[in-house]
Order: structure tokens, then C-alpha cells, then sequence
């Protein structure tokens, strides 16, 4: 049975040594930090502003309609995933709860899956950033070769707040979370007040398909009003990233799960009335739909050119946001996997820093892989790549949801805690369901052929690590979490 939830705030503090680590990191995040880290992860500004074009160009304006639909499954995936976040509070969220709740091996696979994702996030993140809104706010001609410089800059700056201290990035994450909240609401009310006063702009365009209007395939599996669903799924994830930073929320047990589930349904929200103020106030689809940046393009045209601006400027700083919280939380998966010795460079990479109670070398590593990608992927390459982390929150979902499932019945029922109660086992399924759709739509399309198989590469390099542990390090996945392999063999508590 999972501990039960602790009841005072002095055993709160405790929770990473009910999990049987010794506490190293420190608890500096409240119940907005916590919500922000979520809702800042999903970006609902950053995303509309990267994926508006792929709608409008597959399925026309009308398929902003299936935000709405990405936001009721996925807020039934959170639901599940706040489930296990309310029981089991420590760093490394799915690894953490695979392992404990099913077996090592199995959390070992759900570890490596979202390192993988997060790792390719984080680079994905500060290219946008790059290329997407600094260059154009600074007036920059597009180019590929100073885009990966600057983001080079990004992941630099990145690597040291993040190593420097958790209350920082939570300062940072916050500013960013409120002026993107400010602007989504500021934004659609004025875009809807331009729209009335002006006439300029139509209800119509709510029900169009646009330029696709003859498009043959339109509504075949894999075909474009398919595609477009990718704006929802691509946006509305990383709402569990909060709970990869449990060991430094106050309150874990209550303030996780609630981030959890609030954000996916404030973005949905948000992200849908956006969308559809946005939508109205089209009055050229094709123009804007043939632009380099619809969502630009629009503001230009109905706000101005320095409304235009101000939308870059509070984009960069939600992509900013965005990306620190990816690196914090990606290195504290690498971080919760190291201190099981269950990560390449286990005994560098659970260190902590005494001063700042961080995991410097666990950042650090992320700056390297994603100096790495600039470095040696070419465009192409690297494009695909972004497009294959799209595939694996899917997958580690699914996985969570199909774990709940399977243990649901041996889990305590804590007072305080989130629970659905008596709803948790059709949420659940719905769930469930709702992942493996999720899957078909974003591996169907033919262009999903090649991200397809480098997520089946990722695996691959995966699993012969994992051969090698089972070869030449097998206890420690025969440990429970919680327990250090010295190289004799011995057994300790971390």
C-alpha cells in the first residue's frame, strides 16, 4: 500500500524521506508556484502562436474547434495522473511511481521516456525562441545559422538560473505565467472589441474550412482535419511537470495534484476563447493563412504594428519561462534516476549542491545534450526530432493510465488527498481511451513516419542501456527506490 498522506505540515516537509531518500532539495515553491511551473509548461500562448498556421493550412479555421475536444481528454489524463501525484509526492513523478508501484524495471522505462522528451523540449523551446520571436522582434532577417547561435545563448542563460537557484526560477516562471495570463485575456477582449466596432471580421469564419475547402482526404484517418488536432496535443501537455519538482513544493500532496489538474483546464479555457476571438477577427483567410506567422500576421493587421511587437515581446517571455521550467524539471528526472543509480553517470548526477540545493551536474547535462542537437542535427533532422517529442507524452500517458489502472485497487484512499472517488475507474478508461486516439491521430499522417521511428530509436538506445544495466549493474534494478547499490553490492538507504 502507498504511505498514507501526512496530515501535519512538519511531515510535509518530510515527504522525501517517507519516500526513503534523505531530504537535499529545498521547499521554496507555494500553490501558485506550483501552478504556474504546470500552466507554464503547456504555454497556451506559445503554443497557439507556433501551431495556428498548421490548422489553418489543414483544416481551415474550423478546426480550432478541436482545441476543445484535446482539452476534455486531456484534462481526463490529468485527472488520472493527479491521482498518483496526490499519493506519492518525490522527484522524478512517473519514474517515481512505475517503480514504486510496479517494479523498477517498469519505472526505469517510464524514466528514460520522459527524459527523452523533456531533453528534446528544452532545445525545441529555446530554438522557437529563438527563431519565432526574438529575431523577428529585433528585426532580424530569418536565418538558420544565428537562430542555433542564439540558442545556444538561451540554453546557456537557462543552465545557470536553473542551477542557481529553484526560488529564481519560480520567481521568472511566475512573471511569465501572469503577463501570458494578462495577455491571452487583454488580447481576446480587444480583438473582439476591435471586430464589433469595426465590422471587419466574421462569425462565419468560425464554420470554415478555408483554404481546404476541396481538399480530397479531408476527414480520412491521417488526413487534414486530423492533422490539425496536433495544435491541442502538442499544447496541452507537461501538466505533470509540476509534480517532477515535488521534493520543492510546500504541501506536495495537496498543491501538486490541484496544479495539475487547474492548469490543463485554465489553458483550455483560455487557449479556446483566444482561438476563437482570434479566428473571428480574420478577414483574408487565405492571406493569413499564407503568412510565415498567422497569429502576427492578425494582430498586424487589426492592432497595429506595435501591438504586433508587444505580442512578440510577451511571446519571448513565455518561451523563456517555458524553457527554464522544461530544464528544471528534465534535470530532476535525470536527478531522481541518478540517486537510484539507474542514470549513465549515476554517482556525478545525483549530486547536490550544498548552497544552492540544486543538481548542478544533472543541469548541466541538459545544456550539453542540447548543444549537442545545435550542433550536429541539421534542419531537417532536427525539425523531425521536435516533431517525434510530440509522439512520447502520448505514450508515457498512456503507460501512467494503464499503471493507475492496474493498482488502483492496493491504494490508499488519504483524507485530504485528491481522490475521485467513486468516478476514478470510468475517468479512467475514458482516459485510457483517449490516449491510444491521441496516438493514432499523431502517428497516421505520412509525415509522422519519420519522427515515428526515431521515437522507436530512442527506445532502442533505451533499452541497450538498460541491457547493460542488467548486465553489469543489476541491482540496481532489483533495488527498491529509495535504496543506493554501492559496488560490493551492499545496500544502503540514500
Amino acid at each position: 500500500m502507498v504511505e498514507a498522506v501526512p496530515q501535519s505540515s512538519e511531515e510535509t516537509e518530510d515527504s522525501a524521506a517517507l519516500g526513503g531518500y534523505r531530504p537535499e532539495l529545498k521547499r521554496t515553491l507555494g500553490s501558485f508556484q506550483v501552478f504556474a511551473i504546470s500552466f507554464a509548461f503547456i504555454s497556451v500562448a506559445v503554443g497557439i502562436f507556433s501551431t495556428y498556421d498548421d490548422v489553418l493550412q489543414h483544416a481551415g479555421p474550423v478546426g480550432i474547434w478541436l482545441w476543445a475536444l484535446a482539452t476534455v481528454g486531456q484534462v481526463l489524463v490529468a485527472l488520472v495522473v493527479a491521482q498518483l501525484a496526490g499519493r506519492i509526492a518525490l522527484s522524478g513523478s512517473s519514474y517515481q511511481w512505475a517503480s514504486r508501484l510496479a517494479s523498477p524495471r517498469v519505472g526505469w522505462g517510464f524514466g528514460w521516456l520522459t527524459f527523452c522528451y523533456l531533453a528534446i523540449a528544452v532545445t525545441a523551446i529555446a530554438n522557437a525562441l529563438a527563431s519565432q520571436a526574438l529575431m523577428p522582434l529585433l528585426g532580424m532577417e530569418p536565418d538558420e545559422g544565428t537562430a542555433r547561435a542564439i540558442t545556444l545563448v538561451i540554453l546557456v542563460i537557462q543552465t545557470a538560473l536553473v542551477v542557481a537557484s529553484t526560488r529564481i526560477v519560480s520567481l521568472i516562471n511566475s512573471t511569465a505565467v501572469g503577463l501570458e495570463l494578462t495577455l491571452v485575456v487583454v488580447l481576446a477582449l480587444t480583438l473582439a472589441i476591435v471586430v464589433a466596432v469595426t465590422g471587419r471580421g466574421s462569425l462565419g469564419n468560425l464554420t470554415s474550412r478555408g483554404v481546404t475547402e476541396h481538399a480530397p482526404h479531408y476527414f480520412d484517418v491521417g488526413g487534414g482535419l486530423m492533422i490539425a488536432m496536433i495544435m491541442g496535443l502538442a499544447t496541452l501537455v507537461g501538466f505533470d511537470s509540476a509534480a517532477n519538482l515535488a521534493e520543492e513544493a510546500k504541501d506536495p500532496f495537496r498543491s501538486i495534484p490541484r496544479a495539475i489538474v487547474g492548469s490543463v483546464v485554465a489553458a483550455g479555457v483560455l487557449g479556446m476563447a483566444f482561438l476563437v476571438c482570434l479566428t473571428v477577427a480574420i478577414e483574408d483567410i487565405p492571406g493569413v493563412t499564407a503568412s510565415e506567422s498567422p497569429v502576427a500576421a492578425i494582430m498586424r493587421e487589426r492592432l497595429g504594428p506595435e501591438t504586433e511587437k508587444l505580442l512578440l515581446a510577451a511571446i519571448a517571455v513565455a518561451f523563456f519561462g517555458a524553457g527554464t521550467v522544461v530544464m528544471a524539471s528534465c534535470s530532476r528526472i535525470v536527478f531522481a534516476m541518478a540517486r537510484d543509480g539507474r542514470f549513465p553517470a549515476h554517482q556525478m548526477m545525483r549530486r547536490v549542491n550544498p548552497r544552492t540545493r540544486t543538481p548542478i551536474p544533472a543541469t548541466v547535462l541538459i545544456l550539453v545534450v542540447g548543444v549537442a542537437l545545435m550542433v550536429s542535427l541539421p534542419g531537417d533532422a532536427l525539425l523531425q526530432l521536435i516533431t517525434a517529442s510530440t509522439i512520447i507524452p502520448a505514450l508515457v500517458y498512456g503507460a501512467t493510465i494503464v499503471l493507475y489502472l492496474a493498482v488502483r485497487r492496493r491504494l490508499d484512499r488519504n483524507k485530504g488527498a485528491f481522490d475521485l472517488g467513486r468516478f476514478e475507474l470510468p475517468v479512467a478508461i475514458c482516459a485510457l481511451v483517449w490516449t491510444v486516439a491521441s496516438l493514432v491521430m499523431l502517428v497516421s499522417p505520412s509525415e509522422a513516419l519519420v519522427p515515428s521511428l526515431i521515437v522507436v530509436g530512442l527506445i532502442v538506445v533505451g533499452g541497450l542501456f538498460f541491457a547493460g544495466l542488467l548486465l553489469f549493474n543489476r541491482q540496481a534494478l532489483d533495488t527498491e527506490p529509495g535504496v543506493t547499490v554501492s559496488s560490493d553490492g551492499d545496500t544502503d538507504a540514500v
